[in-house]
């Protein structure tokens, strides 16, 4: 039984580093005796190189007529010297969610072709932090706090990429269910979910995943799964009890967009019970200049960046305001028409849009971050926060204290 058991879980990682074709792994030195480094070499088939600097790394990278394809092929563990909760980067210009990023890992072996990550890091490669004792510390102040929080791992990487490769999403599911206060957000485009059945999870957990067309998926979206697995794979974890999430992110416009778009949400309320669903977020492409020469080197077929874009508040190329309304107008419609209470955000949005697409400003609702919130607790069974604390968790006679000491 334990050599059967052994086996079936040796094939579970070697199957994960077949999907991510890891083909060299560099270590930092100071942390090749580290318990996980020793654990996770182990588990992968591929040269291990530790080094006493990752410019070695970075070196090996650039030297390839496609860094970025290398990237997605050169594993670094080493350790996170930041912060792991990091504020959602949004801009002032436009309403932000208030989503905090756990930041356990970089980049994707996925192959989008309007990923951001490809020229957000430095080079780009694959990135394993592995002083979880930190980030347990962190996690711990976090469910102390007097607030909601939601905290996701979806921003720099893929949630579920990792799955197999070092049980922390297993942990992690386990340790959010045992407190009330914060929910966890796992956003993947994979069907990694098999060993999320049976985790504790107390609903505190929302799966989520990123939908599109399946002309995109199958034209800008290269090494993913297919919009049909996606949804069975969401299927099967709300009969895990789990709620989940979508986001429709990026919006992609062409010719026979709007009738593809509508098949798409036919297809997910056909798939997935509403009453499942925390909430739906719609956005629209948009790209740092950077990234449009990227983009046309890399898949010279793609066709996202020619289109009518204009520079945004923020910086990035995004369609002209009047062709994201209309999308997002005609998208919230047929979202409604199947689930009419269902909660539904814009990403990086006005309040223009906002009220033009879907009738109201985030202000009206107390914030976007109190919309969010409120849906969390409505779908997640979270705490009310206590009359009397501060938002850290502190009593007003403590934090007036504190303000004393600090004179």
């Amino acid at each position: 039984m334990l050599r059967i058991f052994i086996s079936t879980r040796l094939r579970r990682y070697f199957k994960i580093c077949v999907m991510m074709k890891i083909s060299a792994v560099f270590i930092e030195k100071e942390i090749k005796n580290h318990t996980l480094t020793i654990d996770l070499c182990a588990r992968i088939n591929a040269p291990v190189r530790a080094v006493d600097s990752l410019k070695e790394a970075y070196a090996y990278v650039n030297s390839s007529d496609d860094p970025v394809a290398r990237g997605k092929q050169t594993l670094i563990l080493c350790r996170n010297k930041g912060t792991f909760i990091k504020n959602c980067p949004g801009t002032r210009e436009y309403n932000c969610c208030g989503y905090e990023i756990l930041h356990m890992a970089s980049f994707c072996s996925m192959d989008c072709s309007y990923c951001i990550l490809q020229t957000y890091f430095h080079p780009p490669l694959l990135q394993y932090f592995v002083n979880h004792e930190d980030m347990w510390h962190e996690l711990e102040r976090v469910f102390m706090r007097n607030r909601i929080s939601r905290v996701g791992t979806g921003e720099f990487t893929d949630s579920l990429l990792w799955e197999n490769f070092s049980n922390l999403t297993q942990r992690l599911v386990h340790r959010f269910s045992r407190q009330a206060r914060a929910i966890l957000e796992l956003k993947t485009k994979t069907v990694a979910v098999d060993t999320l059945q049976g985790v504790e999870h107390n609903r505190k957990t929302i799966l989520a995943w990123s939908l599109n067309t399946e002309k995109v998926i199958h034209s800008e979206e290269r090494n993913t799964a297919t919009l049909a697995a996606r949804l069975k794979a969401a299927r099967r974890c709300v009969a895990w009890g789990y709620p989940v999430g979508f986001h429709f992110d990026p919006i992609v416009i062409y010719e026979g967009c709007e009738s593809d778009y509508k098949a798409v949400i036919q297809k997910l309320f056909t798939c997935v019970p509403a009453e499942s669903i925390v909430w739906i977020s719609l956005g629209t492409f948009r790209f740092i200049p950077a990234l449009k020469q990227i983009i046309q080197e890399r898949f010279p077929a793609s066709g996202v960046v020619y289109h009518e874009f204009i520079p945004g508040l923020d910086g990035k190329m995004r369609y002209f305001k009047p062709i994201r309304m209309n999308i997002y107008k005609k998208i919230v419609q047929w979202i409604r028409e199947a689930a009419p209470d269902v909660c539904i955000y814009f990403c990086m949005e006005d309040d223009e849009v906002w009220k033009t697409s879907l009738g109201l400003a985030p202000s009206e609702a107390g914030g976007l971050s109190e919309m969010l919130d409120a849906a969390a607790m409505a779908h997640c069974g979270l705490s009310v926060p206590e009359v009397g604390l501060s938002e850290d968790g502190a009593t007003a006679k403590e934090t007036a204290e504190d303000q004393k000491v600090r004179g």
